[in-house]
């Protein structure tokens, strides 16, 4: 694991809110010369500390602001199944996220629509069409009260 200084966290803050400064400008913030941020920013990309770059959209403005959270549980929980089921979720565009977790279900999706009936289709012709599936349990967002993609360092 790469040992981080307080100028490269700085950095990773600062690239966070937006990665489209140039070096020139992150330089001036950090008061360090255009190529020391430079040489800053390829180790971190090196070592995969920043993993990629990406341009968040306004869920609003792309008619996709119907969020919900969906629990599911499979009937069998044989390493075929699992890896069938996290193979077939991969495939679907309205799943922004899936977690395998603990609990009364095996997996958390976050799936994201333009409205009900558009999560109702997608729950029918879609992920219930997944072999395995013996329950889901859906969660529907009434208002983002917080969300970030920023991890603090």
């Amino acid at each position: 694991m790469l040992k981080l200084d307080q100028t490269d966290k700085t950095l990773l803050k600062l690239l966070q809110t937006d990665s489209k400064q140039t070096t020139k400008e992150l330089s001036n913030t950090l008061k360090l010369s255009v190529t020391a941020v430079y040489e800053r920013i390829k180790k971190l990309e090196k070592a995969e500390v920043i993993k990629n770059y990406v341009a968040l959209l306004d869920k609003k403005k792309i008619a996709k602001s119907f969020m919900a959270y969906c629990h599911v549980r499979l009937t069998q929980h044989s390493k075929d199944f699992v890896k069938r089921f996290e193979r077939e979720v991969l495939k679907l565009d309205e799943v922004l996220e899936c977690y395998h977790v603990s609990g009364d279900y095996d997996y958390i999706l976050k799936v994201l629509v333009k409205d009900m009936e558009e999560y109702r289709d997608f729950m029918i012709t879609k992920l219930t069409a997944i072999p395995n599936i013996g329950n889901t349990h859906s969660i529907f967002v009434i208002e983002e009260v917080k969300h970030t993609t920023a991890i603090s360092v």
